[in-house]
């Protein structure tokens, strides 16, 4: 496999994203791989049952596995983040892929809890880390404009997967027992390395080698007299390769394998404050739902199928409003979209909160799904918007960071006070405010502090503050590249001037000598419309 450019993972300054083409398959991967990242910590609670009776241990105890593939998803961040900034994003999935799968594998053989915690919980959630973020920026990186539809389409992963992992590992388990369950898992956790195998970095030296050609090519079309077509060529290259040159002798500096200097753009810290504060209360309404409506009296069957009437919502409303992002009249403001679907959530908690019949939380369920497949379809997308693909690797490590804890504390502490209050409704209170409050907080936040600052002048944007969109990015290498363009085409012609009776003696007699050089020696005469007297310019040079 061996050491990759530390750039692979980035975007290049000069390539533009193609939004489509191998794109797809990028696409096809992040699916595959957010599915496998969300849905398997859940989809493993199957096997629960059997684990606590051939270790005589506790639900608690088993919901630990869950809980640390979580943690380390989330907690690793920064290693991920640091490894995809040292080595690329495709070496990174493929050792990813293979951790996920040994852990499974590993843990088909283990003997005790513990044993089960350090391989299906650490080793399986580390591998599910170094899969999630890199596809992530990956397809930051072959997506701009399209890029909003294309997270709506990668999180509709997470609720396909949950959907089809949870009666396979019942069929599993049933046919196979959870030893064989957990061999086979760990063998569809392959898939991460073929996921990750598809991950081709976008490379800019194809494109400046097709200019090379192309720029030959013209030369030679456009100026017919063979001596001086080579000679016009050969200053080209004589002035590409000296500023070659240039940039080499010019010192490289270290990259930065984990970037905190994203923490001075005031769209990331706010976004970092209301992303903790919405987490808190999230995924606290899900996980105690079925145990709400038991206790109201609905039936275990009909209780767990909330949770499938939850997906399947969800499943359409995650790539429908990654569509609704797109619009160009709304992304733009796309921040304010994913605040609405904050509010939108925190809501529908509390306005349920009181639900008592199994009509009423079918109601909530179907509002929850909408609201839930909204903020998972749009989170990643405004932080790619705050930050640019140049330092999402940095940010989204760091923000995954921050959520950990907020797992930690949020689901934890809301089942305490369902213990200590025996109340779900002061729960969903609780949780739906903290959702309200973040999203007010990132709404006012952004109005405020980010619209308010850009009216104010700025005198330079520097590349350590990112808050431009990639489409942005890509306008200001194509000046700079139009101006060396401008550059070297003024270099060119100074081998390329001459006088107006060495123009029209060519442009009357294409089989001439060229003997006679009023210009002086080294000039090549370019037939075209020229007025006498005039200096000939080709922007293509």
């Amino acid at each position: 496999m061996g050491r990759s450019d530390p750039e692979e993972g980035q975007l290049p300054a000069s390539v533009k994203p193609p939004d489509g083409g191998w794109g797809w398959i990028v696409l096809l991967g992040c699916f595959v791989i957010t599915g496998f990242s969300y849905a398997f910590p859940k989809a493993v609670s199957v096997y629960f049952k059997e684990l606590m009776h051939d270790f005589h241990v506790g639900y608690s105890d088993t919901a630990w596995i869950s809980s640390i593939m979580l943690a380390m998803l989330y907690g690793t961040g920064p290693v991920s983040s640091i490894m995809v900034n040292q080595f690329g994003c495709r070496p990174v999935m493929l050792v990813g892929g293979l951790l996920a799968s040994s852990g499974m594998i590993l843990a088909s053989f283990t003997t005790n809890i513990i044993e089960l915690y350090l391989t299906a919980g650490m080793l399986t959630g580390l591998g599910m880390a170094l899969n999630f973020q890199p596809s992530l920026i990956m397809l930051g990186t072959y997506f701009d404009k399209r890029r909003p539809l294309a997270n709506g389409l990668a999180a509709a992963g997470s609720p396909v997967f949950l959907s089809a992992l949870s009666p396979l590992g019942q069929v599993l388990l049933e046919k196979f027992g959870w030893r064989g369950g957990f061999l086979i898992m760990g063998g569809l956790l392959l898939n991460c390395c073929t996921c990750g195998a598809v991950m081709r970095p976008l490379e800019a030296g194809m494109k400046r080698k097709m200019e090379r050609v192309q720029d030959k090519y013209e030369a030679k079309e456009m100026l017919p007299i063979g001596e001086r077509a080579e000679e016009a060529i050969s200053t080209i290259d004589g002035v590409k390769k000296s500023k070659k040159t240039k940039k080499k002798k010019q010192p490289r500096k270290g990259k930065k394998l984990l970037d905190f200097s994203i923490f001075s753009n005031r769209g990331f810290v706010i976004y970092s404050i209301a992303k903790f504060i919405m987490v808190l209360g999230l995924f606290v309404p899900p996980i105690l739902l079925v145990n709400y409506a038991k206790d109201i009296g609905v039936p275990d069957t009909e209780a767990a199928f909330l949770l499938s009437i939850i997906g399947f919502i969800d499943i359409f409303a995650r790539p429908s409003c990654g569509m609704l992002a797109g619009l160009k009249w709304i992304r733009p403001h796309v921040a304010y979209l994913f605040s609405f679907a904050m509010l939108f959530n925190g809501l529908t908690d509390i306005c349920s909160a009181r639900a008592n019949t199994y009509t009423a939380l079918v109601i909530f369920c179907v509002f929850f799904g909408i609201s839930y497949g909204m903020v998972g379809a749009l989170q990643f997308e405004v932080l790619m918007a705050i930050v640019g693909s140049q330092k999402f690797s940095s940010a989204i490590g760091l923000v995954l960071l921050i959520e950990a804890f907020a797992v930690l504390i949020g689901p934890p502490s809301a089942g305490h006070l369902v213990d200590a209050f025996k109340n779900y409704a002061i729960i969903f209170y609780l949780a739906g405010s903290e959702v309200v409050l973040s999203s007010l907080f990132l709404g006012m936040a952004t109005y405020c502090c980010l619209n308010q600052g850009k009216k104010t002048p700025q005198p330079e944007k520097t590349p350590s503050v990112g808050g431009g969109s990639d489409t942005e990015e890509a306008e200001s290498d194509v000046e700079d590249h139009a101006g060396d363009n401008h550059h070297l085409s003024h270099s060119t012609n100074t081998a390329v001037v001459m006088d107006s009776d060495a123009v029209n003696h060519v442009a009357e007699d294409r089989s001439a000598d060229g003997v006679e050089q009023p210009a002086g020696e080294g000039a090549v005469p370019v037939p075209g419309e020229c007025n006498s007297g005039s200096t000939v310019e080709r922007e293509s040079f």
